[in-house]
């Protein structure tokens, strides 16, 4: 009897120490408190049980604890901390709404770096900034932009000034996926580089992964930009706008029903044509963009989402040339709750990319594209408090138009042509993990299994011996090659395919709650390619699919970092070493004409790149003063050796500078918050010149001076170097009246310096000497905006 009643208890106390231990789950969605738009990047931590997670790209967060009684605190950058007491005795569905501080001139803070569970995620080589800190930095004419605030982080640059696009770690611009809503973005600037496309008034957030890149994201060699729009307030109507020296926009966003659905429409336009028209000017510059998203909540599991954009740029100049480019797309998103532990997201999206232009002295009429049709679904399950799963797929079809050309009248001399359009399908599946080892030690690891294929319709050359571009031994340069035949593929038939796996790995390292050491590894795979040999993006450049002849770039990077929160996380550090090495990079022949080029494969060769250096990242993140030092040492090199022992190859198959090799890239970023009233801010830039190719002679040729140019890319242009200032000042910061203005001051360049985009060579008329001239762009720029908001 005594062994069954022991027996018993053994049993009973097993059973109340199971249900001590079962375990329950904590999930919701996390929004601002003002405007119901969800939170992206939320720190959830719970001191009692030493655990922590954030909310993903749409809010949602879940976390799985003991049965009992917690505090949680969740925080976020510009947000008030939240500490609540909960019990848990099952599964809840808990929603947070976070304040947004209050001005405080004793903690002005940009960037949240405080808390442990920064310092212990496997994140690296990725960066997070907040619209109020972008929009707190000095901009041309006094236009908040935000790629311009992208170059000033640490492995980021640009090829010259004025130009569009970015450079990360030694990589080309088209190596960047640029999603906006997730829709791809591929040109990313107004006026030629002057201003971007992305309107700060709509953004909610933005990331730029330069390393490390999660599995779901494919398709490019350099980073991800991700951006998103906000969402609208579903609770009150607002209208925000900005009048501005060259553009001026508007925004409004409010419920359609209160609580249940909201929208958000944004627009932009310049009047700097209208200025010239008054001033008798023949020419012509001009955008416009508008931004739209409606959010519906079908119920607490459902929400739907249907976001747009559409940008236009136009260029008139007198009796030469117009012409005009922009971005369209369209996106609908679907979010669904399965469960606690299980979230979706699916988004079918449309996007677009166009260029037309019109030379009216010869009477041409040019006009090409890039279109997309983009599936994806993706999944989140957390499996534990340790464990979070994330997996997918992607299929993506492409439409390229490389140029459709018309007369412009009945009296040009222009015959209709159509350059043969291309399609492509790429798709792609994907699984990851996020998992926590012990205290010290996490992991995020994964793969991404690509697949992509070239389609008919299309009539494909064939060469001898399968090489498109042939060597002269006589002159020793390479030449266009001409086809042997010609094979015609059926529309959707297979032309060629490419299949590639690529790992994903990150793992950091606690040395304490204020210190950690981290590493990554990924591959990727790139599929389409931008058809330039200049050092930036223009609009007159074209996309084309990998082929035969022109192959999928494959990346290979890793990195290794230090990162330190310093006490009362006033100060952060962050320091990484990267190297990176790319297969297949597309490599131009000298003299090549890329121009309306029905076959592009004639003037290329397949190479390789590389890039490594060191990044240093100091952040002041509290006080009056704010902002931060950042600095990249490092080395961007191309190599295209010859395809046999007869052959030299580019610059003689040599490693050369790439065209957007940065060894130096130095950027000092500052706020201060002087009075409620005024508040200043600052950033000094210092990069070295751009790799050039110089001449190392001269011959004359039939009377004609020929220069004679040495080893590419053997030189560079001077240095570049500015400053720019501005001054914010709100007349009435206390008050309680709906209406708030603001106005905004501001000095591109304040010292004047005339940085080279390029230099052009030639003889002085007078003296007969050569001689260099520095073209530059932009001298000081002041610039002044009226912001409001009611």
């Amino acid at each position: 009897m005594r062994h069954k009643i022991i027996y018993t208890l053994l049993l009973i106390t097993i059973s109340l120490g199971a249900y001590s231990q079962e375990k329950v789950t904590l999930s919701g969605i996390i929004n601002m408190k003002t405007s119901t738009e969800t939170i992206i990047g939320a720190s959830i931590f719970i001191p009692g049980a030493k655990v922590s997670t954030i909310t993903n790209a749409y809010g949602f967060y879940s976390v799985t604890l003991p049965k009992g009684e917690y505090t949680i605190v969740i925080s976020c950058v510009g947000f008030e901390t939240i500490e609540e007491h909960i019990v848990l005795a099952a599964n809840t569905r808990k929603n947070f709404s976070m304040p947004e501080k209050s001005k405080n001139l004793n903690e002005v803070v940009i960037k949240y770096n405080g808390s442990a569970n920064n310092i212990r995620k496997p994140e690296m080589s990725v960066n997070k900034l907040s619209i109020s800190t972008i929009k707190k930095m000095p901009a041309v004419m006094g236009e908040v932009d935000i790629l311009r605030a992208i170059l000033q982080l640490p492995g980021v640059s640009t090829a010259q000034e004025g130009a569009t696009g970015f450079n990360v770690r030694g990589g080309s611009v088209d190596g960047n996926l640029i999603l906006l809503d997730e829709a791809v973005v591929y040109n990313t600037s107004h006026l030629f580089g002057f201003l971007s496309v992305f309107n700060a008034d709509v953004i909610k957030d933005l990331k730029l992964y330069k390393g490390g890149i999660p599995a779901n994201f494919g398709g490019r060699t350099s980073s991800v930009l991700d951006i998103y729009q906000k969402e609208g307030n579903n609770e009150t109507f607002h209208i925000t706008g900005g009048i501005g020296a060259i553009s001026s926009r508007l925004l409004a966003e409010g419920p359609i029903v209160k609580d249940k659905s909201s929208f958000v429409v944004a627009g932009r336009t310049s009047y700097a044509h209208l200025f010239m028209k008054l001033a008798d000017n023949p020419n012509s510059i001009s955008f416009y963009d508008l931004n739209a998203k409606l959010n519906f909540k079908v119920n607490d599991n459902n929400r739907i989402f249907l976001s747009g954009y559409f940008g236009k740029d136009k260029m008139d100049f007198s009796n030469f040339f117009s012409n005009n480019y922009g971005n369209s797309f369209f996106n609908l998103r679907w979010n669904h709750i399965f469960s606690e532990k299980f979230f979706s997201n699916a988004s079918i999206i449309y996007s677009r990319y166009d260029y037309g232009l019109k030379i009216k002295y010869v009477g041409i009429d040019w006009v090409s594209d890039i279109r997309n049709f983009n599936f994806k679904y993706d999944f989140s399950h957390h499996l534990s408090d340790k464990l979070v799963l994330n997996y997918g797929i992607n299929s993506i079809y492409y439409k390229f138009n490389p140029g459709t050309i018309t007369p412009m009248d009945s009296t040009s001399a222009i015959n209709p042509d159509q350059i043969e359009k291309k399609y492509a399908w790429e798709n792609a599946l994907y699984i990851s993990a996020d998992q926590k080892l012990t205290d010290k030690i996490s992991l995020t690891y994964g793969l991404r299994y690509s697949y992509f294929l070239r389609l008919g319709e299309q009539h494909v050359n064939n060469y001898a011996n399968n090489q498109a571009v042939l060597f002269n031994p006589e002159l020793q340069i390479y030449e266009e090659g001409k086809p042997t035949s010609i094979t015609y593929y059926n529309k959707n038939k297979k032309i060629i395919e490419f299949g590639n796996l690529e790992p994903r790995l990150a793992v950091s390292y606690a040395l304490n709650d204020d210190q950690s050491i981290k590493a990554s590894y990924n591959r990727m795979s790139q599929y389409i390619h931008l058809i330039s040999n200049t050092a930036s993006v223009s609009p007159l450049d074209i996309w084309a699919p990998s082929d035969q002849y022109l192959k999928p770039e494959i990346l290979d990077q890793v990195a290794l970092g230090y990162f330190r929160n310093f006490p009362n996380g006033k100060y952060s550090l962050e320091t990484e070493a990267f190297y990176k090495k790319i297969k297949n990079k597309a490599d131009y022949i000298d003299g090549a004409e890329l121009i309306a080029q029905k076959a592009i494969e004639q003037v290329l060769l397949n190479g390789e790149a590389r890039a490594y250096g060191l990044e240093v990242m100091l952040k002041k993140n509290t006080g009056r003063i704010t902002g931060w030092l950042s600095y990249t040492l490092s080395k961007a090199e191309q190599r295209t050796p010859g395809r046999n022992a007869a052959e030299p190859g580019i610059n003689n198959g040599q490693w050369y500078r790439a065209n957007y090799d940065k060894t130096h890239n130095l950027s000092l970023t500052a706020a201060y918050q002087l009075t409620k009233k005024w508040s200043f801010g600052g950033i000094f830039t210092y990069q070295t010149g751009k790799a050039a190719t110089y001449p190392i002679g001269k011959y004359q040729y039939q009377g004609i001076t020929i220069a004679n140019y040495g080893r590419r890319n053997a030189n560079s242009l001077p240095a570049y170097h500015h400053l720019d200032l501005s001054a914010s000042y709100t007349p009435k910061p206390d008050s309680k009246k709906r209406w708030k203005g603001e106005w905004v001051f501001s000095i591109y360049n304040v010292y004047g310096r005339n940085n080279a985009a390029s230099l052009m060579f030639e003889q002085n008329r007078e003296t007969g000497l050569s001689e260099a001239k520095r073209i530059s762009i932009f001298g000081i720029v002041p610039g002044v905006t009226y912001n409001f908001k009611f």
